[in-house]
């Protein structure tokens, strides 16, 4: 497959202009984009092209109809200037799940993988060696056929896109529990990584922020009793000694960096539970002290502490914990992720 990427490089590479050492997260892109087109039945020929601007139809259904997913990857630099991918099987399997669910052609996985392989080592310089830094790679896949009827789409492109990025949260931050708006619903599309969940997010995370949060911890769609999700990342809860995370279904992400912490904290003696918890649980244990952490984990951020949260007009905070759970085990991850320790899982693949 990789002899059959057809390659077209930009003139005049941009890299000069980028300062690594202070990189917002997900706004400067790399040089090169990857381009493939579904139509007439099939995937066609993947071309390597700079990353430009996309013509479409006023009538392309992604428009209208909101045929739209992506996913969330990174690529890293070891000590001697290897590239590396943290568990990109994954992704290519949940891209696909996500298709499935939203009527979307699946993409064969010598596109995804030989694709990405192939674009990642064309646009190998821009792949970061700052600490904490890396290369945010996007795979999306869209409806390009036209028509007004509510219909799937006959065309689709799929791309992947890189950005080479720095931490994304800085500071402490701050969550608000949700009592009225949901993420998702039974039966719905809260498990695939479709755009419009993450549209519908905004309002309500808006209304969080005005009153001084930084996100909103999502609960379940029917009694807002349950904790689901934290934002866009899995949500994983401390109680004495025990990490405590929701167990996925319809409406929750079956995040790759939630997989990956609870083997990790597992294999490292750490008790783990996957099963339903209660607001009124998590309230219970702030009062009487026995919170002692809670943390989002997702792609973009890895693991990202949570200083306090607000319910009902209350506030609670966390504890500044030495050698808190998160942070061993956002080491342990990105250890593994740069190559620094060994990888027993076979997590680690080379490019």
């Amino acid at each position: 497959m990789s002899s059959q990427i057809e390659i077209q490089r930009i003139e005049k590479s941009k890299i000069a202009s980028v300062d690594f050492n202070n990189l917002p997260f997900g706004s400067v892109y790399s040089d090169h984009m990857l381009e493939c087109n579904f139509k007439n039945g099939a995937w066609q020929t993947p071309v390597i092209k700079p990353f430009s601007p996309i013509s479409l139809d006023p009538s392309s259904k992604i428009f209208h109809y909101g045929q739209s997913i992506f996913e969330g990857m990174k690529a890293y630099k070891d000590a001697e200037n290897n590239t590396l991918l943290f568990r990109p099987l994954d992704n290519w399997k949940r891209l696909n799940k996500s298709a499935e669910r939203l009527m979307i052609p699946q993409i064969p996985e010598e596109i995804f993988m030989e694709g990405l392989k192939a674009l990642l080592k064309v646009d190998n310089d821009w792949i970061p060696t700052n600490e904490g830094s890396s290369l945010y790679i996007r795979p999306f896949m869209f409806a390009t056929g036209s028509g007004f009827h509510a219909s799937p789409a006959n065309e689709y492109k799929f791309i992947i896109a890189t950005a080479p990025s720095g931490a994304y949260f800085a500071g402490k931050v701050k969550v608000l529990i949700e009592e009225k708006y949901a993420r998702a619903a039974n039966g719905g599309v809260g498990y695939a990584k479709a755009g419009g969940n993450y549209a519908a997010q905004f309002y309500p995370t808006q209304l969080a922020m005005d009153k001084g949060y930084n996100q909103v911890i999502w609960t379940d769609d029917n009694t807002h009793q349950f904790i689901e999700e934290a934002g866009a990342m899995n949500i994983f809860i401390r109680i004495n000694d025990t990490l405590i995370t929701s167990p996925t279904s319809d409406r929750i992400l079956d995040g790759i960096t939630r997989k990956s912490i609870l083997q990790i904290a597992e294999d490292a003696g750490i008790q783990t539970e996957v099963r339903k918890i209660s607001v009124g649980e998590v309230v219970e244990a702030a009062k009487n002290g026995n919170l002692k952490e809670m943390f989002g984990a997702g792609t973009a951020a890895v693991i990202s502490p949570i200083a306090g949260f607000g319910y009902q007009e209350n506030d609670y905070e966390l504890p500044v914990l030495e050698n808190s759970f998160a942070a061993q085990l956002k080491k342990k991850i990105t250890d593994i992720q740069t190559n620094k320790v060994a990888d027993p899982y076979g997590w680690r693949i080379f490019v």
